[in-house]
């Protein structure tokens, strides 16, 4: 059952404990704060103007809320992978200034002049679209999440040093505006009310990796869009400006950037990004041939790693966030000892089809140690699984499609670290 406590009851059962809850920082009126009994320089005088730089930036006190990588991972700045700080943000939403991106040849510059998007294959009426042709088309809006397949995937090997941001960090979640793949096959002559469950769709990158992966033409009918917004603005350069493919639910290498063909086709490509990378490989060494979708996942956000608890002991927030491709998050539970037992975490609103889900949950810590992890069910009655649980399917040599439940042991000081349960 979602606690339905209310937070001034909360914090007041919280100021009990007297000195211990305002020593570390929570109200207390007994001793006068000079912060507020003392006028403060920035209530002496004129503040700041209005920005006067083209583009407003985060204030200097956020500056460590910022994009990652890892030097072993990212070999260059060609092939790059940039993690999102959700340990540092709130909600849901990923502003696009911190938002998880993946590259394979750099990021390539566009113009929405020279930009082309080139539709053909088994369709009536080949065409080529410009971005100001696309704009023309109606509008869609929808809130979305990115995960690349290998998230969380050096877990596969055990706990990491890491914290959140690198261990779930390659994935964002932001509202894209666009128009529906549906809407261009049409245009282009594709009977989509006629028998169409043996054909497929190409898509392919202007960059010169040519990142090419092939979508089941039910997938492509359904959902995808061609996007060019996020986040009410411009795509960002790494993000695809200024047109990107989005397959909700679905690998984040699917998300093709600077999309410039559409190829209707009898069957799929089969190519690099589908056959050498992005399949699931078994511990007899065997391989799925077509791993699409990003099974029900989530993680705590806070406390971890990155964000440790400073305040002491009291009230508590548990934090964190959920996702799945196969439709909306309906519940997430909390384990403060290591799966023993749960808790119901509250959700922030209703799930939303392949969108991030916020959860809390509200506790009090008593600063004995804590084995936090958080378990993702979704509307398919699909439960999130244990490290082991995965690892007895499908064995350790995967990369990919790891959402396995995370553990953080949280210390008597407050900081946490990434740990394996048995």
């Amino acid at each position: 059952m979602t606690n339905k406590t209310s937070r001034r009851a909360f914090l007041a059962k919280g100021l009990a404990a007297g000195a211990t809850v305002g020593a570390a920082g929570t109200a207390n009126a007994a001793t006068p704060d000079p912060l507020i009994t003392e006028v403060q320089p920035w209530a002496s005088g004129l503040g700041d103007g209005v920005d006067v730089s083209p583009y407003g930036l985060p204030i200097s006190h956020e500056a460590d809320v910022v994009r990652r990588n890892v030097e072993w991972l990212t070999a260059d700045t060609i092939s790059s992978i940039n993690f999102t700080p959700i340990h540092a943000l709130e909600g849901t939403i990923t502003p696009q200034g911190c938002a998880f991106e993946r590259h394979h040849s750099g990021a390539i510059e566009m113009t929405k002049g020279d930009y082309r998007l080139m539709v053909n294959g088994l369709v009536d009426r080949p065409l080529v679209f410009t971005y100001d042709d696309l704009e023309r088309f109606p509008r869609e809006n929808h809130v979305y999440f990115c995960e690349c397949a290998a998230n969380t995937g050096m877990e596969w090997a055990g706990a990491q040093l890491n914290g959140v941001q690198f261990t779930h960090g390659m994935i964002h979640n932001m509202e894209y505006t666009g128009v529906s793949l549906r809407t261009i096959l049409e245009e282009a002559g594709l009977d989509t009310a006629g028998d169409l469950k043996d054909k497929w769709v190409y898509v392919e990158g202007a960059d010169a990796s040519s990142n090419g992966r092939s979508i089941p033409m039910e997938k492509a009918l359904d959902d995808c869009l061609i996007a060019f917004k996020a986040n009410g603005e411009a795509l960002r350069k790494e993000h695809g400006y200024p047109v990107r493919l989005v397959v909700p639910g679905w690998e984040g290498n699917m998300w093709v950037k600077w999309i410039r063909r559409i190829e209707v086709m009898d069957g799929p490509v089969e190519s690099r990004e589908e056959t050498s990378k992005y399949t699931d490989t078994l511990e007899n060494g065997t391989s799925r041939k077509w791993t699409w979708e990003m099974d029900a996942k989530s993680v705590v956000t806070s406390p971890s790693p990155q964000s440790p608890i400073t305040h002491g002991k009291g009230p508590l927030v548990i934090s964190g966030l959920a996702w799945t491709g196969r439709g909306a998050i309906t519940r997430v539970d909390v384990s403060k000892d290591g799966g023993k037992t749960w808790e119901t975490a509250r959700l922030a609103k209703d799930g939303e089809k392949m969108a991030m889900t916020r959860f809390y949950l509200d506790t009090t810590w008593d600063g004995e140690e804590m084995l936090l992890q958080s378990r993702a069910m979704d509307e398919t009655g699909y439960v999130q699984p244990t490290k082991a649980q995965l690892r007895e399917t499908r064995g350790l040599n995967s990369i990919y499609h790891n959402n396995c439940i995370q553990t953080w042991l949280v210390n008597s000081k407050g900081e946490a670290e990434n740990v394996e349960v048995s």
